[in-house]
């Protein structure tokens, strides 16, 4: 086992695959996340030949991403401009996953399995109780559980934490499952009757993009952008989305006529592998819901996969390290071992660290830049949890605000404009 602090493409079986198609993309989204790829698919159901321009597909903070599905769970103080767009996202899943379904049989990776807030000693506990009050003061719902109940829930915690609060409603989705699946998605050739009025499988072209930029508009054609790429050729497309993530300041032309402040945000995350020596027969797991804990001060998380593996995570560094901070992991270990005695029994498998998009609010980026070009980026440690909002109003974003906007355009509500607003590109600024 060593460190990963690179792409894996190749390990994660995430090596693009070149397709024959008759007619080039006429709509290009540059970045490869999870963000980025449900766009390039909801683009694709709103009628779109789509290309996927990135240098390779989710191994930047999607690929690190543990999943959680929390809006609850991550509620922080400061944030009350965060909460609707995590609460919103977070009811458009279920949509998305069954749209998913129909498309192809790659698995998402999504369980129903609950979260569980623990406090390890008073103090601890005295913060995630006020966290708890705030939560359920915003119409949450936060259960405090007895110590008896919380063991017969979870008998493999360690005895003697000091609380435990129940969060039904926060589950979990494997990210790197989820990307399998909207990868393939993409890829499909779908049933017209599932799928009325969808384009062409998606194009995929491995390359970093250096500029975008209004293309010269030619006598009897529309005009559109010329996005440059890294071996210094540049294609025409009608409409483009930019999800590139930290990659947006790298990019030249229109990007640089709307500068946004983002910032790296390190973030080191361990993966673990239950010993069968550990399991009763029929178990899988020692652990059934996801944990996220306060331990000494520090917030670690739990989060046990179908398939024996756990999460822990993740440290939240704004250094000049890029690679993986030897101090986050120690604490990381003995703070998930002081939750789940069991963890120092498993196999460390890998440790992942990614630097993730973040932003002086918390909250993302999206909006237009001209009319057929749009932005999204800036979703921190939510990039997957806020995925599927993200993805349908950037596509949504994009077509209304075209000239030729396509038919199967979907509609934008007053809720969607007020989501809009609280993301603009301009906000914080004289």
């Amino acid at each position: 086992m060593s460190p990963d602090t690179g792409p894996q493409a190749e390990d994660a079986g995430l090596i693009p695959v070149a397709r024959s198609v008759n007619t080039p993309a006429s709509t290009a989204v540059i970045g490869a996340g999870v963000v980025g790829l449900l766009t390039a698919w909801q683009l694709r159901l709103a009628g779109h030949h789509v290309a996927v321009i990135a240098p390779d597909i989710a191994q930047d903070a999607s690929y690190a991403a543990a999943g959680m599905l929390a809006p609850i769970s991550e509620v922080q103080y400061g944030q009350d401009e965060l909460w609707p767009i995590m609460t919103a996202s977070r009811t458009e899943y279920p949509q998305l996953l069954a749209t998913l379904s129909r498309a192809t049989d790659v698995p998402t990776g999504y369980r129903e399995n609950g979260t569980l807030l623990i406090a390890a000693d008073r103090s601890d506990r005295d913060a995630v109780s006020e966290l708890a009050v705030l939560q359920r003061e915003h119409g949450m719902e936060v259960t405090a559980l007895t110590s008896s109940t919380l063991r017969r829930r979870e008998p493999a915690l360690a005895p003697g934490l000091s609380k435990g609060w129940d969060v039904p409603s926060d589950h979990q989705i494997d990210p790197r499952q989820l990307v399998a699946a909207v990868r393939a998605a993409l890829e499909a050739d779908l049933d017209p009757q599932d799928f009325p009025g969808a384009g062409e499988p998606a194009q995929w072209l491995t390359a970093t993009v250096t500029a975008v930029e209004e293309a010269t508009e030619a006598p009897g054609h529309a005009s559109g952008f010329t996005v440059t790429t890294d071996d210094d050729v540049a294609r025409p497309f009608s409409a483009v989305v930019l999800v590139p993530g930290l990659g947006y300041a790298g990019i030249r032309g229109l990007p640089e006529t709307s500068p946004l402040d983002l910032r790296p945000i390190h973030g080191d995350v361990l993966r673990l592998r239950v010993n069968p020596a550990q399991l009763m027969p029929g178990e899988t797991h020692i652990l059934d819901a996801t944990v996220r804990a306060k331990v000494n001060g520090r917030s670690v998380y739990l989060v046990p996969r179908a398939d024996g593996g756990l999460v822990v995570g993740a440290s939240s560094r704004e250094d000049s390290l890029t690679g993986t901070h030897a101090g986050s992991v120690q604490e990381l270990l003995s703070d998930a071992v002081a939750v789940l005695p069991g963890v120092k029994d498993m196999e460390l498998t890998e440790i992942t660290t990614r630097a993730r998009p973040g932003t002086p609010d918390e909250r993302p980026y999206l909006g237009t830049l001209r009319p057929g070009l749009v932005v999204s980026t800036g979703y921190s440690r939510h990039g997957i949890l806020l995925a599927p909002l993200a993805a349908r109003l950037g596509a949504a974003l994009l077509d209304h605000s075209r000239i030729d906007t396509p038919p199967q355009a979907a509609a934008l509500t007053a809720a969607d404009e007020e989501l809009l607003a609280s993301m603009s590109l301009t906000r914080g600024r004289s």
